[in-house]
């Protein structure tokens, strides 16, 4: 399988790097540090195709392959995760609209959500249902021409800035996986409610929030694709989703290394740089092999994605997600170590990004999830 980068890959990942040094970097503790969501920064991403790259060039996107939509992703969170997550989340739930949503959908946000003007949410989880998307006990029930929605979302990325949702609700509540549909709501409906969470360890520049949904009116033209089959088209993107964050996490891998580097080629002991010291540069050279390798596994899981394999994609981005997150967690770790004390204070970026890398490894599937998803494809 082939995952070799083109010379229009490279231009993006480079024009991608340029604008995270640039905009990014410079503020990513102040966003930080006052769970500030970086607005000003997504709009100004929009006007370089950054936000939400896999939407069609019809409707304002970029139109960029899996791999170029990967490319920008990583490099997003190597500037910083916090304002890359903010950037890069910023079209959740567009994949859904894009196969799936009738036309006036289409027309009407994607070219909104493409230009920074608006942002869109993924409503899935709930409190008492993470990884069990067939447990969902949000209801949709069919009044007339229209649907009255009830329930909570909890953990809804862009759940206060956002101007439209897709939110998985059940029609038919005993009929498990069967029963789930897709709606398109915007969140300035009467009954919709967002409460901000904003005491998370890491990414707190990126906004998170519960949503309760209390009679929730919404038109059944707003059904996206089929009633019940909701579970089944949100399916199809499971392998894309898990790719996403396996390349968030690489970023993350990588910002902490490159800080790594940097001070262990400025910090003195005896006498001389302790990047000189075996102990040091064996310790970088192992945190270098291990973002490499985690960044080709990525590159070949988005190869797959697409390509259209499903078997293969499926087991790739699980294998992606697992070893990214699990190595992206452990390079921030040894960051700090590089850092010495000064890696446990946040006059360094490296404390961040331990902290932010943390999170690659709970959601879209938990580690423990994907190595299940792994082994039933092997055994």
């Amino acid at each position: 399988m082939a995952f070799s980068l083109s010379d229009e890959h490279r231009a993006i990942r480079q024009a991608v790097r340029e604008f995270g040094e640039n905009e990014i970097v410079p503020v990513a503790r102040e966003h930080d540090e006052q769970k500030k969501y970086p607005e000003a920064i997504r709009k100004k991403a929009a006007q370089f195709d950054f936000v939400a790259p896999n939407i069609p060039l019809e409707y304002g996107g970029a139109g960029m392959d899996k791999l170029s939509s990967v490319l920008v992703t990583e490099e997003l969170w190597r500037a910083d995760p916090g304002i890359g997550s903010a950037v890069g989340s910023a079209g959740f739930g567009t994949d859904m609209i894009i196969e799936f949503g009738s036309e006036w959908m289409k027309e009407e946000w994607l070219p909104k959500i493409a230009a920074g003007e608006s942002a869109s949410a993924s409503a899935i989880s709930e409190p008492a249902h993470g990884s069990n998307v067939a447990g969902i006990e949000t209801r949709a029930e069919k009044d007339g021409d229209e649907y009255i929605l009830n329930g909570n979302k909890m953990w809804i990325t862009n759940g206060t800035v956002a101007d439209v949702a897709v939110v998985m609700a059940k029609t038919d509540p005993d009929a498990g996986h069967r029963g789930i549909t897709a709606f398109l709501v915007p969140t300035d409906v009467d009954g919709l409610t967002a409460d901000k969470i904003d005491n998370k360890l890491g990414i707190r520049a990126s906004d998170l929030a519960e949503l309760r949904l209390s009679d929730v009116r919404i038109s059944e033209e707003n059904v996206i694709g089929e009633v019940n089959e909701g579970f089944y088209q949100l399916m199809e993107f499971f392998a894309s989703g898990r790719t996403n964050v396996a390349a968030q996490a690489v970023g993350a891998g990588q910002g902490a290394l490159d800080a790594a580097l940097d001070y262990a080629g400025e910090r003195e002991q005896f006498g001389k740089p302790i990047s000189e010291f075996q102990a040091i540069s064996h310790k970088l050279a192992e945190m270098a092999t291990n973002v490499e390798a985690a960044r080709s596994l990525v590159y070949r899981a988005a190869t797959a994605v697409e390509e259209g394999d499903q078997d293969l994609a499926s087991r790739f981005s699980s294998m992606a997600k697992l070893f990214a997150s699990e190595r992206s967690v452990e390079v921030a770790d040894e960051a700090i170590q590089v850092h010495g004390g000064a890696g446990y204070v946040s006059d360094h970026p490296v404390e961040r990004y331990y902290r932010d890398a943390r999170i690659t490894k709970i959601y879209e599937g938990t580690s423990e999830i994907q190595k299940t998803i792994i082994a039933k494809q092997l055994l």
